[in-house]
């Protein structure tokens, strides 16, 4: 998980959605779960973990989170049946469950 995103992925949260350093290591923590579970092992780069890099948990959920869509969508890629299974699970599907989250 190199680059963590440095300073624009540190930017305040909008009103309404703060959370604590230990919420987004909580957070964090998840995703980086969920990222092992799809491919190679990850290096241990977690606040509070022995190699800890000194960035925000904030800095550290959402890069986990980036890699945890590129993973996900190079299953898509790799797995789909055809051309257009593909293009239909990373655009239409995808749009539809993020719509979903959104609303």
């Amino acid at each position: 998980m190199d680059p963590h995103g440095e300073a624009i992925l540190s930017w305040p949260a909008p009103p309404g959605l703060e959370r604590t350093e230990e919420q987004w290591a909580a957070i964090a923590g998840q995703v980086r779960h969920a990222v092992n579970k799809l491919g190679r092992p990850l290096p241990l780069c977690l606040p509070g973990e022995p190699q800890q890099c000194g960035r925000s948990a904030q800095q550290h959920a959402l890069a986990w989170a980036a890699e945890l869509k590129a993973r996900s969508h190079h299953l898509i890629e790799v797995y789909a049946p055809s051309e257009e299974a593909a293009t239909y699970a990373a655009g239409v599907l995808f749009k539809d469950r993020l719509g979903a989250l959104r609303g």
